[in-house]
């Protein structure tokens, strides 16, 4: 009789380490890859440098490119910087491509500014607040976070009847 619930924890635990792989890799263009990268900061001005990092790439090297800047080796994971455009549209959204042998992440650039009106030399504008971020957190959270999150609900529920029906002397 005890194998039964040993085997209902055995296959909740394998699906809920394996669930949010698999949901992953589903994701359409969730950014996995083999290699890790980062453009920082992911929001600036025209004309300001961004510095780029790529590492893990069996290739010891990664070519960056983006419609704002042009192309950049990074090589053997040291850091690489670029230089975006002074023309760029303040408020618009790059795509910034990591190439690494062939496989491809994507990471999001925005141009800072947009806020329109006049502005006179010498005088502080105010925008509306300060720009905090998000303090850490995610703010979209996919598929393959709401397969992990439902999947560890359904193994604590599960757990918490079998140890009920356990202390009850039901499921001995």
């Amino acid at each position: 009789m005890r194998a039964i619930p040993l085997a209902f924890l055995s296959l909740a635990g394998a699906v809920a380490l394996l669930a949010p792989a698999a949901a992953a890799h589903a994701e359409e263009g969730g950014g996995i890859t083999s290699f890790a990268f980062s453009v920082s900061p992911s929001t600036v001005e025209p004309g300001g440098t961004v510095t780029l990092t790529a590492t893990e790439c069996p290739a010891k090297k990664v070519t960056v490119s983006s419609g704002v800047f042009e192309t950049v080796t990074v090589h053997d994971g040291r850091p690489a910087t670029a230089k975006v455009d002074e023309n760029a549209k303040p408020g618009a959204e790059y795509d910034v491509t990591f190439d690494c042998k062939g496989e491809k992440g994507h990471a999001p650039l925005t141009i800072a500014g947009g806020s329109g009106g006049t502005h006179r030399p010498g005088t502080v504008k105010p925008d509306g607040g300060a720009h905090a971020g998000t303090g850490g957190s995610f703010t979209e959270p996919g598929p393959a976070r709401s397969v992990a999150g439902w999947t560890l609900v359904a193994c604590a529920v599960g757990g918490g009847v079998h140890l009920l029906r356990r202390r009850s002397g039901e499921g001995v």
